[in-house]
This record gives structure tokens, sequence and C-alpha cells, in this order.
């Protein structure tokens, strides 16, 4: 049975506030933030914004509230779980990593089975819940991990007022039914219906297929990119000739558009970040959610996310 660590928070600079990007007042000319702790000042030529002036420096003061949001990653040192953990940390996220291995080296933290992990320690203060559980073996050990660790998680999120959980899930690939019988397709299923039912306004469910990025296992880098790269692209460019194909069974396992774990990753920080975000998201829509966060930041810091 897997066992998981619990570290310490991870603490970055406070994230931009949420009130600001949802609804951003309109200027003639475009603004310059001043961030001040829990305030900022916009810059602006513009005298028509209904906000309060100083007629000396023509700054215009905003309060807002600044949102803090602090998540907790199920699985944090793996490939997906520790990209996740990086694009956290990367938006001022603070981020708790339940693993088997330390997600930093200079965390410190103990073993844990996610069966008996002590919620009390970890959830708190928590604003979502992000899972990565899963994995291949047994019948037996594929529903265990995949479906119900990931049902304990939900429900012990659910009981102590989390208010998002996040499941990376899988793709189908249109697979017959007597395949997606298996252990591993079961156990994601189950957990996909327990998200939906405890959290139906906030629940979020990702179903990448085949993700690509830099891999490391036993000390070795496993470039999954090389292969990743090039299929993404080679899949986009032909999608109109290989549509008609979609319908056939199993053909997804080579018509489906790798994503790359970067991806992923932004994805689930949107679904953090947007409380609108919510349900089972596609491959294609993981790549739209990816995007909306890299774009915002591009549009506030003039710097991409990656």
């Amino acid at each position: 049975m897997a066992s998981f660590l619990t570290l310490p928070a991870i603490s970055s600079r406070p994230i931009i506030p949420s009130a600001f990007y949802l609804k951003r007042p309109v200027f003639q000319s475009p603004p310059t933030l001043h961030f001040k702790q829990n305030r900022f000042s916009v810059s602006s030529s513009s005298a028509e914004t209904g906000y309060r002036a100083d007629s000396r420096s023509n700054t215009i003061d905003v309060v807002a509230e600044i949102k803090s949001e602090r998540i907790v990653v199920l699985g944090g040192s793996g490939f997906v779980g520790s990209a996740i953990c990086k694009a956290a940390v990367s938006k001022g996220i603070e981020v708790i990593s339940l693993s088997r291995t330390s997600y930093l080296s200079r965390c410190m933290g103990r073993s844990s089975d996610v069966f008996y992990v002590n919620w009390d320690e970890v959830l708190v203060g928590a604003t979502a819940v992000v899972s990565t559980l899963g994995g291949f073996g047994s019948e037996e050990q594929m529903k265990r991990i995949n479906g119900e660790a990931n049902v304990v998680a939900v429900n012990a999120a659910k009981e102590y007022g989390i208010p998002k959980f996040i499941l990376i899930s899988v793709h189908d690939y249109n697979l017959p039914s007597f395949l997606l019988s298996s252990g591993y397709f079961t156990g994601k299923r189950k957990a996909e219906s327990e998200v939906l039912s405890k959290y139906p306004s906030s629940g979020i469910v990702l179903r990448p297929g085949f993700i690509y990025g830099k891999r490391r296992v036993d000390g070795f880098e496993i470039p999954l990119d090389l292969v990743g790269v090039p299929a993404e692209r080679i899949l986009k460019a032909t999608e109109n000739f290989i549509k008609p194909l979609s319908s056939l069974p199993a053909s997804d396992l080579f018509l489906t558009p790798p994503v790359s774990v970067d991806d992923v990753a932004f994805a689930v920080i949107n679904g953090v970040l947007d409380d609108d975000f919510f349900g089972i998201f596609t491959i294609d829509q993981i790549k739209e959610a990816a995007e909306k966060v890299n774009l915002f930041v591009f549009s506030v810091f003039g710097e991409p996310s990656r």
C-alpha cells in the first residue's frame, strides 16, 4: 500500500486579487498597478472611472480583498503532482504536498497512509484539494488506489468544509466496454462520481490522455515530450481528415492528442482560481483552461507563465 508524506506549506508572494481580475474597471488608457499589501492603486489619465482619485498624484486607490489560496496536492511528488505544485507556487498559492517522497529537498515530513492520514493536520486552512492518485497493478490494487483512495480523500475534504476538489482522471479512449470494466477505469470513474456528487457546483474532473513532459524515474529523466510534442502537432494539423475515424472502437488510442504536463497543471490552477470552472473537462478544454491562465498572467505582467 502506498504511503504519503505530509509536508509543510510552501509560501510565495500573494496572488492577484480575484476581485480585480473578475471585474476590472474600464479605463480610457492602460492602467498601471501599484500593489501595497491588501491594497493596490491604479494610475490612469481617465477621470471617468467612478473611483476616488487623488488630485495630487492622479492615482485612483482601490481597496481589494486579497484572496489567499492554499491547496493540498495528493501525490505531489509524482510526475503530474510535482508540476501542479510548481505551477501553484509560481502563482503565489500555498501548497501542502502528500506523497511518498519529498516535493522539495528542504522540506521535511512524516510517513502517512492516505487511508489513515491525520486530516486535521493536512486540511487546516486549505481552499482546495487536488488529487493525482492513481496507478496500475492487480484489479484489487487498481480499484483501491484509483477509486477507494480518492473516495476517502473526497469525503474527508467535504467533511472538513474544503470548498473545492479537483481530480486528475483519464480519457476513456473510446474503448469497448469490456476494457473499460478493468479496475483502472472503474476506479477512476468511481472517484469521478464521488467528486461530482459531493461537489456538484465546485468539483472538477480533468480527463487528459497521454501526458508528456520530462519525467524522472529512478533518477533518470525520460523526455516524453520528444514523443508528445510532434504527435500533438501532427494530430492537430490532420484533425479534419481523421475526424471520421473517431467513431471506431478504441480509435482514440491513436487519434487522441497528447497534452503537456504544464497544461494539466495550469488547468488545475485555473480551477483553483475560477469559481465558475467546474464539471468534467476534456483534453481540448484542459488546454483552453491552461491558456486562460497564461493569457491573464501575460496581460498583467507582460510575461508568459512558462
